[in-house]
């Protein structure tokens, strides 16, 4: 009876120590997987694509015209050639916006446009979306001047394109994420969020099962704050909704990426109201968790001299990383966002 009773006590002793060993290695093992896709976030690859988006030849990427059209090509062309799928359920990379649309709240004269999406299904829960957005759209032409928008936001749409290449190489690498990512392009923010409204409209998934934004707009130059260093990023909106998303942006910062964050924008009576002033803003009053992420204005903004010339690749890099660390947490977190407040 004693051999008996040492010999499973020592077997007990041997299984726990074993799962231990699992449960350790396995907790080890998740920061060096986010280290590996967020460092294969290229900046070659983003100086290419950038330089491409900002061009001459796409005459400004206003809403509607062909130079947009032709710079949203370039990006599902991207997607196309990288294996990034578009989502299940649409029968394109393209979400159509009609003209009528665009034109209702301001009476202009815009035409057609069209939204871009792209897809990483998630591995375990496929119906929680996170959705990663971008306006891909700028101003256009301005007497004779091409007002190329390389940071207002080829920045931000090149930081997507990136991502969602991490994001695949992840998932075909056998370390998909949990949930599913929605790459969104929108279009028409400069007339008035009106892509990322038609998609709130319109959503492809239910906004129920929307788990959060995270929206870049202006992610490659610094402003006259931070004329000393690049190393920062605003952060707008993560505490607004969910205490989750804001310990998140936290605390991947802290691990990854050493950014400062930048919390000046994101007092709700700063009268910039940034945080009403982009896409994620047609998430958060559906009560997603959304947090945006800026650098700031600068002397170009909304001006000719926005040029790829001036981007700071090191810092687009960077700040392209933390958003990927976001977006990681928040898909493979076990469980999904809290929302705990309500934003008035």
């Amino acid at each position: 009876m004693y051999k008996k009773t040492f010999l499973f006590i020592a077997l007990m002793a041997l299984s726990t120590s074993c799962n231990a060993q699992k449960s350790d290695t396995k907790k080890s093992a998740t920061p060096a997987k986010i280290s590996t896709y967020l460092n294969s976030i290229s900046i070659e690859s983003l100086r290419t694509n950038l330089t491409y988006i900002a061009s001459d030849e796409m005459e400004g990427r206003e809403t509607g015209s062909e130079g947009q059209k032709k710079a949203g090509k370039f990006i599902i062309d991207f997607y196309q050639k990288n294996g990034i799928a578009f989502p299940k359920g649409a029968k394109d990379y393209y979400q159509p916006v009609p003209a009528a649309f665009l034109n209702a709240k301001r009476n202009e004269n815009l035409p057609d446009s069209e939204n871009i999406w792209a897809y990483i299904e998630g591995s375990e829960k496929p119906n929680e979306i996170v959705v990663i957005s971008a306006h891909y759209d700028h101003v256009g032409v301005k007497n004779g001047q091409v007002y190329n928008g390389a940071d207002d936001d080829g920045s931000g749409t090149v930081a997507l394109m990136e991502m969602a290449l991490a994001f695949q190489k992840a998932k075909n690498e056998g370390h998909g994420p949990k949930r599913s990512i929605l790459i969104l392009h929108v279009t028409g923010e400069e007339h008035g969020l009106h892509g990322s409204r038609y998609y709130s409209e319109n959503p492809l998934f239910p906004l129920k099962n929307t788990v959060a934004d995270v929206n870049i707009d202006m992610i490659g130059r610094r402003d006259d704050f931070h004329k000393d260093s690049n190393n920062y990023v605003y952060v707008i909106g993560s505490d607004y909704l969910s205490t989750d998303l804001y310990n998140i942006c936290e605390s991947v910062n802290k691990e990854y990426t050493k950014l400062d964050l930048d919390y000046k924008y994101n007092d709700k009576n700063d009268p910039n109201r940034f945080y009403y002033r982009s896409d994620h803003y047609n998430f958060a009053k559906h009560g997603i968790p959304s947090v945006f992420l800026f650098n700031g204005t600068h002397a170009d903004y909304h001006k000719p001299g926005d040029d790829v010339s001036k981007i700071e690749f090191d810092s687009l890099t960077k700040r392209t990383q933390y958003a990927f660390a976001i977006a990681w947490e928040i898909a493979n977190r076990n469980k999904k966002l809290k929302v705990d407040k309500k934003d008035k």
